[in-house]
């Protein structure tokens, strides 16, 4: 499923996404720029839709939110999985049906509820009591009933890290699993609140299937009591979380999760809804930047690149380790000097990667930080007033811009000045 490899072009070997070469992208529309091969989104949902037939897929929005990306995997089937009112504006305006949303979050506002139910939303992951009276008052305002599912907490320890697991006892999300029954009768007995049943989700980047199991077996016996106490439980939400290989990383192969998955539908006999996001599409991007300066700095070379925190902020958030390779292919015999990759931002944090075993490098020579479609360009600023970064898709030899770069005067627009201060 890589698309990004060396391939020739006039006489040398460079990085291409797809047919298209990543110089040729950086001469169209500059650095920094996110480059998503639209080949490595299908077959990466068309392998997880093989490995899980009997499952609803709603993509996690959050991981990448461009319209071209959500429009891919709505146009394959896909549903979506919504954390806010602007996601939910982006899934409806991709294409997704809204029966086929997931409102999940522990957030929701009052005008967010008005909006889903207004759209006609399939699911509400609910995630306290309070959101549940919310929701019902919402609803019967509005002369409806939201289908719900509650978001259960089991303390299950994603074994992920600290700052991308939901699932612990004492986290934000969801309800513990002990004030489930009291909550589902309650939920059934609320005029605007139709019961559908439960869902779970753990974290994200896990890279063993035993969380999985642990979580999803407190969720049948959670089931199986609810159908004991009489409630009909018709709908099981997975969530997502299945982790991609950055490094070293092994996470379980998608056919072992998707067998895991159909065991737990075939047991309780509900229509099973998963939300992979990270999944489908980490691997399908990359940043492309190009080098300013390279220096030394004591024993340590620095290549300060135009590419920052700002722009893939996972690095300075989360220690997070992608490969950085240069555009043009390095020789075999080409030696490598260790260097560490960092931004123009006035920040120590603003290191793309340390240590890195790259070619020497020149003011000019281009790099891709790699897998960098989930949580990259989703989660930039415009921090030391830096505009956010250009995005485009390729598939094939077509080329296409899905997100021109913001230019200052865009970015100043945002503001006014006080009349006071003329």
């Amino acid at each position: 499923m890589d698309a990004f490899v060396y391939r020739e072009e006039s006489g040398s070997r460079v990085l291409h996404a797809e047919g298209v070469s990543l110089p040729a992208i950086a001469a169209q529309f500059g650095t920094p720029t996110y480059c998503y091969a639209n080949g490595v989104l299908v077959a990466r949902y068309q392998a997880l839709a093989q490995a899980t037939p009997n499952a609803r897929i709603c993509y996690a929005v959050k991981a990448n939110d461009t319209l071209a990306v959500i429009r891919t995997f709505a146009r394959l089937g896909a549903g979506a999985d919504i954390i806010s009112g602007g996601e939910l504006h982006g899934a409806l305006r991709a294409g997704v049906a809204p029966d086929r949303l997931v409102f999940a979050g522990p957030g929701k506002t009052r005008d967010e509820m008005n909006l889903a139910l207004a759209s006609g939303v399939g699911q509400f992951n609910v995630e306290s009591p309070a959101e549940l009276e919310a929701l019902d008052a919402a609803a019967r305002a509005a002369g409806t009933r939201a289908p719900v599912a509650l978001r259960v907490n089991p303390d299950v320890d994603a074994e992920t890290h600290d700052k991308i697991a939901t699932g612990r006892r004492g986290d934000k999300f969801g309800i513990d699993d002990a004030d489930i029954p009291a909550l589902y009768a309650r939920a059934a007995a609320l005029e605007g609140i139709e019961p559908l049943g439960l869902a779970v989700h753990i974290g994200s980047q896990l890279s063993r299937l035993a969380p999985f199991e642990a979580a999803f077996e407190r969720l049948v016996a959670l089931v199986e009591g609810l159908r004991a106490a009489g409630h009909p439980v018709t709908r099981i939400n997975l969530g997502g979380g299945l982790g991609v290989r950055y490094r070293d990383e092994a996470p379980p192969d998608v056919e072992a999760y998707g067998a895991l998955v159909e065991r737990v539908r075939q047991r309780l006999g509900v229509t099973v809804v998963i939300e992979p996001g990270r999944w489908l599409v980490a691997p399908a991007g990359v940043l492309l930047t190009r080098v300013i300066a390279v220096k030394q700095a004591g024993a340590r070379c620095w290549a300060i690149v135009d590419a920052a925190m700002n722009d893939l902020m996972r690095p300075a958030l989360y220690d997070a380790w992608h490969a950085i390779e240069p555009v043009a292919e390095p020789a075999p015999d080409d030696v490598t000097v260790e260097t560490d990759v960092a931004g123009p931002v006035c920040e120590s944090g603003d290191v793309l990667g340390r240590g890195r075993a790259l070619p020497p490098l020149a003011a000019g020579d281009l790099l891709a930080v790699r897998d960098v479609g989930a949580y990259g360009s989703v989660m930039a600023s415009t921090y030391n007033g830096r505009p956010l970064p250009a995005e485009v898709m390729v598939r094939g030899d077509a080329l296409a811009s899905i997100r021109p770069r913001q230019d200052h005067e865009a970015l100043l627009a945002r503001d006014l000045v006080p009349p006071w201060l003329g």
